[in-house]
């Protein structure tokens, strides 16, 4: 009858979620969602109020007395602001009649450099510098006109806004006629494809003389000056003492997604695997380069984002990621030079890259001018691809063009979306299946843990193991670190319109979060907080490797141990609380959870963050798993539906408690009550109980079992005659 009604009550559940889950008829503009947040007066001077939205534009006017002194809008409503956090950067940008820029605000975003590493005055003041832009100028220098400023620490982040700031500011200007900016009309012009049959030169040499490869070569001494012309005159007087004439970097770039550069370039098998790589649609470059500096840097390590280079065309900008990304291990064209740096880059087909057009990679060049200060410059490497490679090809009449195709144009956005998760999901591969071994693996564990446990020493070393793997590959390689803020985006989901698109974007969050609703239902809690939880599998280990080093445990008293437990709750349920006000503000506050700090940013954060993790941790080695017993939310929101699991896996006997108080001393996290019952809000699935409930050498019953045994065993025969066996001797001894 339990669990007739524990499965009622889940199926309800569940039909409650679908019918939530209706996804949205409409999508609102950021636009919209926003202007509410923002006051006039504070992005542009002398502003009294907003006015009307335009008709066909995301766009609002901005008044002054009743006159309209130009248009604000949201830069990620035009153009993708995606930055280190995986979500959008909104800013908030206003443009006047002669396409110049007369206010900027930072509205809102979730990056983890700017929430915690970079002041607000800071991010204020850089954006306020971009008053005055004039966008007409940078249509024409094709948004090189004005000086990028970018903080040290937060390079990616400032780009994005930049980038976003220019793209979108030409894209407003032009539908709404700005500065006489007009959008460009597409007549019936011949336009040019990719010719698949053109051919490439096979030599080096050949393939840079007609234009295949192009070259960016910069020297010191280019560098010096170009420095030395910057407002900031520390830069010039940080110059590099190498000779003017040695090679800073010498960076050349081709189109290898044409199929004969590509061969020509990679060889055939790497051509062919570079097929592969690309879904349809998709474009691929090759940078090699050589040099003092590398155009790669070490950023894209920490962050995955190469923030030294970026493909720009026209509107267009594509910042290059980890998996955007493979490495040249030997270039097949003939003569080519030897190089430090050769890598794959990938364009994806919704960034709207034209393969036909001109375009350019500007490479972000950096110096410090102070312990931790950085000045930046910039320089393109301009690429056009050959004539000989393309063919002409006339668009259609548009009256030829099917009038179906007109009426699926509103799901382009969904399908790119789609497109999207698609191809994350598919360079996700290798995680996706060594994740879904693991669960297995565990899965298998969690079904027969009596034989598991069986060995103890044997059990022992396969945790230790399992940890490591948790911690390594699952944390600090792959990020899999389930956090608080997931439980809240995904009840904000479900309140607002709730989109599996969303989720899909990270699959292994996803995968693991199906793994913990399920386990949920067998095992409770412990199945990802004793498991799969890399802050967890941290902490763990080095308090192993505390206890080899003999610092001493401290085991709380029950109750003071029994009256810390609701903390957890405590911080969880005023986080969701404030989540429902706001979540950017339930976010901050989400910094309690140290998993960002010392599994996703690899403890590269401001000190405060690092000591913080650093006391927890520290407390760690005295009382194991401290955070987890607790401070954790995420582990206090996974343990309010513990106690609803279909089945008592853990085996006890009835001399659990009372007497024995073994297993409750043992206890790495003190789950077991000194009456002898296992709290499931508390327990880790551990096993260790387990171990001890089959040790012949520490469970008191077994012990008195295997006693009774030994008895029983060395006990006389009965004696018994023999009847039917004449050849054999009577054992009945005779008196």
């Amino acid at each position: 009858m339990k669990h007739f009604r524990f499965l009622f009550t889940v199926l309800a559940f569940l039909v409650t979620v679908m019918l939530c889950a209706q996804p949205v008829v409409a999508a609102e503009s950021v636009l919209s969602k926003l202007v509410s947040d923002v006051q006039a007066g504070e992005l542009v001077d002398g502003a009294d109020a907003f006015g009307p939205f335009h008709a066909d534009v995301p766009a609002v006017q901005i008044l002054k007395g009743g006159d309209r002194i130009g248009w604000a809008f949201v830069t990620s409503d035009f153009v993708s602001t995606t930055g280190y956090s995986g979500k959008p950067i909104h800013t908030m940008v206003a443009v006047d009649d002669e396409a110049k820029v007369i206010g900027v605000q930072l509205v809102k975003h979730s990056e983890p450099i700017v929430l915690i590493g970079i002041s607000e005055s800071k991010m204020k003041a850089l954006v306020a510098n971009y008053r005055g832009l004039d966008l007409v100028a940078e249509a024409q220098s094709g948004g090189t006109a004005h000086q990028l400023d970018i903080i040290s620490g937060a390079t990616v982040t400032v780009m994005v806004i930049d980038d976003s700031i220019i793209r979108a500011g030409l894209k407003v200007a032009r539908e709404l006629g700005l500065g006489g900016l007009a959008v460009e009309e597409t007549g019936t012009e011949p336009k040019f494809e990719i010719d698949p049959d053109a051919q490439a030169a096979s030599s080096w040499m050949a393939l840079e003389g007609d234009g295949t490869l192009r070259r960016l070569s910069l020297d010191v001494g280019q560098v010096n000056a170009a420095f030395a012309g910057m407002k900031d005159q520390r830069a010039g007087k940080r110059a590099l003492k190498e000779a003017p004439e040695t090679t800073f970097i010498e960076m050349q770039v081709a189109l290898v997604s044409h199929p004969t550069i590509g061969r020509a370039l990679l060889g055939e098998a790497v051509a062919g695997n570079l097929d592969d790589w690309l879904e349809e649609g998709d474009h691929a470059i090759a940078i090699v380069g050589r040099g003092l500096y590398s155009f790669k840097g070490s950023g894209y390590v920490r962050g995955g984002i190469f923030d030294r280079i970026v493909l720009i065309q026209h509107d267009v900008s594509v910042r290059f990621r980890d998996r955007m990304h493979k490495r040249i291990n030997t270039i097949a064209a003939e003569g080519a030079p030897v190089y430090h740096e050769a890598d794959l880059f990938k364009i994806p087909a919704d960034s709207g890259f034209d393969p036909t057009q001109p375009f350019r990679i500007q490479l972000l060049v950096q110096r410090e001018v102070g312990a931790i200060e950085k000045v930046f410059t910039t320089f393109d490497l301009g690429y056009q691809l050959p004539d000989k490679y393309l063919r002409s090809v006339a668009p259609p009449p548009a009256a030829e063009v099917p009038a179906e195709v007109v009426q699926v144009t509103s799901l382009t956005e969904s399908d790119a979306h789609q497109a999207l998760w698609k191809r994350i999901w598919q360079s996700k591969q290798v995680e996706i299946v060594v994740l879904c071994i693991m669960l297995s693996v565990l899965t298998g564990v969690f079904f027969f843990q009596t034989y598991a446990t069986r060995n103890e020493r044997g059990f022992l070393w396969f945790r230790i193991a399992f940890l490591t793997v948790t911690l390594v590959y699952l944390g600090w390689y792959a990020n899999a670190q389930l956090s608080v803020v997931n439980l809240m985006a995904l009840f904000g989901s479900l309140v607002s319109g709730f989109s599996w698109q969303a989720f899909l974007l990270d699959p292994m969050t996803f995968i693991l979060w199906f793994a913990v609703a399920a386990a949920l239902l067998f095992w409770g809690r412990g199945a990802y907080c004793g498991w799969l939880c890399p802050f967890g599998a941290l902490q763990e280990l080095l308090n192993r490797v505390a206890r080899a080093l003999h610092i001493p445990q401290w085991t709380l008293p029950w109750g003071l141990h029994e009256r810390l437990w609701p903390l957890k709750y405590m911080i969880f349920l005023g986080l969701f609380g404030v989540s429902l006000a706001s979540i950017e503000q339930a976010e901050r506050l989400a910094e309690v959870e140290p998993f960002k700090t010392a599994i996703i940013l690899n403890f590269v954060r401001a000190w405060p963050f690092v000591a913080y993790v650093a006391a927890l941790l520290i407390a760690g080695l005295f009382v194991e798993r401290f955070f987890c017993r607790y401070l954790c939310p995420l582990g206090a929101a996974l343990a309010i539906p513990a106690r609803l699991r279909m089945f008592d896996w853990l085996k006890r006997y009835h001399e659990c408690g009372n007497p024995c108080q073994t297993c409750a001393n043992q206890c790495p996290v003190q789950a077991i009550h000194p009456t002898g019952e296992i709290n499931p809000n508390e327990c880790v699935n551990c096993l260790h109980c387990q171990v001890l409930y089959q040790s012949k050498t520490i469970c008191p019953v077994v012990i008195k079992k295997v006693k009774r045994r030994e008895k029983v065993g060395a006990a006389p025969d009965v004696v018994r005659p023999n009847l039917g066996h004449p050849n054999q001797p009577n054992s009945q001894p005779t008196n």
